[in-house]
């Protein structure tokens, strides 16, 4: 099972039940609860339209010629949506609630609902298809088990949220799934710039010290401990582990990783830190 799939599937799924959670707590809440079956319609919209998206992705690349291209340009798109995506979960997380009820409000026909409900979830799915696609292109049935584990623990553990009431700080739960997401996006970020200067290479353009070799480790590829390996591959996915890299794939993956960290660890304690003074200001009040 792919540990960056089940990561990302999870996160993204979690996200998404969270959203219907509060569309439909909501139409209760304001004596629309016969509205429920549009939301439940939207969603299953959303779904099977993500799943035929990503079939067809599928079915592009094994029709492709130059693989290491579609590889590597695929990596980056993730790595761009994924920084989007935890950046605004960061820093507009927190109106989420609010700004979900008021288009919900606005929301009276049964069509508007469908809609509405469909184009929330229909983003988380999209975003998630295109997390996976670079895993996908690597290790299709790893990918599969970490996506079906992951959606699984995302509605087991939404039920436990909202049906079995259990509380869970999901602010300083989506702080640290982030913080190991950006590892991941790291990680791909890197794996794509792999791809690109093998695609480089092998239309005979020269990238110097961009594509020279920056390390290696002289691990075999038979070792657990290879970035292929039983072992390895959990580093590789978690945290772009390879037993060896280009220079061109050390400057990006680990600049990113700098500059990724710094951004969201500097976001979520902006908020945390705000959210701390407003409770301090309720106590005393």
């Amino acid at each position: 099972m792919s540990v960056g799939a089940f990561l990302i599937t999870f996160r993204e799924a979690l996200e998404a039940a969270i959203i219907v959670a509060i569309i439909i707590a909501y139409l209760r809440r304001t004596n629309r609860a016969n509205q429920i079956r549009d939301v439940w319609i939207g969603t299953a919209l959303s779904v099977g339209v993500s799943v035929l998206l990503g079939a067809g992705i599928l079915k592009f690349y094994g029709g492709l010629a130059e693989k290491e291209l579609f590889e590597g340009v695929a990596s980056y798109l993730a790595v761009i949506v994924l920084t989007s995506m935890i950046y605004w979960m960061a820093t507009k997380g927190k109106d989420i609630r609010v700004e979900i009820e008021s288009r919900v409000r606005r929301s009276i026909s049964p069509l508007a609902l469908i809609g509405f409900t469909f184009i929330v979830v229909f983003r988380e799915g999209l975003e998630t298809v295109l997390f996976l696609t670079p895993f996908m292109t690597q290790n299709l049935t790893g990918t599969l088990l970490g996506l079906i584990g992951g959606l699984t623990g995302a509605l087991v553990l939404a039920y436990l949220i909202y049906g079995v009431g259990m509380r869970i700080d999901l602010k300083r739960f989506f702080y640290y799934s982030s913080i190991l997401l950006v590892f991941v996006a790291a990680g791909l970020a890197g794996y794509g710039t792999h791809e690109l200067i093998e695609w480089a290479e092998e239309e005979g353009y020269s990238l110097g010290v961009f594509s020279a070799e920056a390390y290696d480790l002289g691990i075999p590829s038979g070792s657990i401990w290879h970035h292929k390996g039983a072992v390895g591959s959990v580093f590789a996915v978690l945290f772009g582990y390879s037993t060896s890299m280009e220079w061109g794939r050390v400057i990006v993956q680990f600049g990113y990783l700098l500059l990724a960290l710094y951004f969201v660890i500097k976001a979520y304690n902006r908020e945390l830190i705000v959210g701390r003074r407003a409770d301090g200001r309720r106590s005393v009040t």
